[in-house]
């Protein structure tokens, strides 16, 4: 591993937006819900993954707001493989000293999965080593609305000055807060949208997008998409980082 990544700068924070489950069930003429399990399988091989090369932040689209509009079966499905992984996900998250973390408004979610975050969230806060963060019935706008009306609240109560709000105050009452933002941002299948996706953090990240659909997704597409990275001239407003 040390060879393949010599020379390379690793980005912090990697976020993925997974693309292509469906896709990948129906060339294989299977159902939707196969492509689920096994994009479920590529999430756990790429935290494995993300850890060992050094990645400190890994965020992945899991659950958006619009996904409840899927046929009713789909999202009970999807519903059920969550639970397992909550629970899944906390033997690797312990055997990788991976610490977890949901953004996303979870009160929809039934109360025993809204329990089964809880506790991968507690168990899990004292590792130190990458920090997966699962977007869960989240959109960006839906995140920004839910801030500005905390922020809203906190200036009519007379807590929050006007002359206060900063972009780094309205960070701080994003889901993210205390998260650095992304430095990649990976999409897989090929489509060429944000979906809603971190609209506020996105701002400065380099863009990766791969034909491969997520449940193909590896370590060697990982590190193809780091190798990308390495060849941008990244700048923030004009200023070579």
């Amino acid at each position: 591993m040390a060879e393949e990544l010599e020379g390379l700068v690793i980005p912090r924070h990697v976020a993925i937006i997974l693309d292509g489950n469906g896709r990948w069930a129906k060339k294989r003429g299977l159902p939707r819900t196969a492509g689920h399990k096994q994009g479920c399988a590529a999430v756990e091989q790429t935290v494995e993954d993300a850890a060992r090369l050094g990645i400190r932040y890994l965020t992945v689209y899991g659950f958006s707001t619009e996904n409840w509009k899927r046929p009713e079966d789909e999202v009970s499905t999807l519903m059920n493989l969550f639970r397992f992984y909550t629970k899944r996900l906390l033997k690797i998250a312990t055997a990788n000293n991976v610490r977890v973390k949901m953004i996303g408004e979870r009160t929809r979610f039934a109360p025993d999965l809204q329990e089964g975050i809880r506790q991968l969230e507690e168990r899990t806060k004292e590792n130190t080593g990458l920090t997966f963060v699962i977007a869960v019935n989240y959109g960006g706008r839906d995140e920004i609305t839910r801030a500005v009306r905390r922020i809203a609240e906190e200036v009519r109560s007379g807590i929050l000055d006007p002359g206060e709000i900063t972009e780094q105050k309205v960070a701080a009452y994003l889901d993210t807060a205390g998260i650095p933002d992304p430095d990649l941002l990976i999409r897989t299948s090929g489509e060429l949208r944000l979906s809603n996706f971190l609209l506020w953090q996105l701002a400065y990240a380099e863009f990766y997008i791969t034909d491969v659909l997520w449940p193909d997704f590896n370590r060697e597409e990982l590190i193809r998409a780091i190798r990308a990275y390495n060849r941008r001239d990244r700048r923030f407003g004009g200023v070579k980082a």
